[in-house]
Order: C-alpha cells, then structure tokens, then sequence
C-alpha cells in the first residue's frame, strides 16, 4: 500500500506542474483573471494534496497496520478530483453548475486530515 500512494504522489505532482505550466501559458490570454484565479487555486490545492499522498505513502511504512492511513489517502484523490478538476472544468468552461461539486471536494480534504490526525494520534 505504501508504494500505491506514492505512485500516485508522484503522478499526481506531474499533473500538477504539467496543468500549472498550461494554466500560466496556455490559458493566459485565453480565460479571464477571475477564471485563471480559479484554474490557479485548483492547482494549488491539487499540489498540497499531491505532496500529501507521497507523505502518506511514507506513513504507511511507519504504521503499516493502519487501517485509518489509507482512508485519508483516498479521500485525498477523491477531493483531488472533486476540488481540483471541479475548478478546472469551471474555469475553462465557465459552467458555473460545477461549482457546486466543489464543496464536497473541500470535505474530502478536510475529512482526510480529520482522519489522519486521529489516526497518528492513536498509534502507538
């Protein structure tokens, strides 16, 4: 399991860079501030959950009984896909329908560091 979710850190960190250098230059002189803000925000918080996964795929060696690790893991892809590709659809389509599958992406994420502070908490 640990190297799942570092394979998926460091796919995820890729996508990141890869949509972050889109964003400032293919988009650029396509979408709006407002819109490039919102592409801008997803790919900030798709980083800081991207950098997660490697971390708790590191975790994952120190408590390889966790059952509560891995559940934070996924709940990070989840509000990855929720959060982040919500915004990016929203920006680049400027479907504003999108939005609202936004905030469970924002509760995925908070879910996941919710779950991962009970569960280093209670290791032993």
């Amino acid at each position: 399991m640990p190297k799942t979710f570092l394979l998926l850190g460091t796919i995820n960190i890729f996508l990141c860079i890869a949509l972050g250098a889109f964003g400032a230059h293919g988009l650029k002189h396509i979408l709006s501030v407002d819109m490039l803000t919102v592409f801008h925000t997803g790919v900030q918080y798709h980083f800081y959950h991207a950098i997660s996964l490697l971390v708790i795929g590191l975790l994952l060696f120190h408590f390889p009984k966790s059952r509560l690790i891995p559940i934070t893991g996924w709940l990070m892809i989840a509000g990855i896909f929720l959060f982040s590709f919500s915004l990016y659809a929203l920006s680049i389509t400027g479907t504003r329908t999108l939005a609202m599958i936004t905030p469970f992406g924002g509760i995925s994420f908070l879910s996941a560091w919710g779950i991962l502070t009970y569960a280093i908490w209670k290791e032993k």
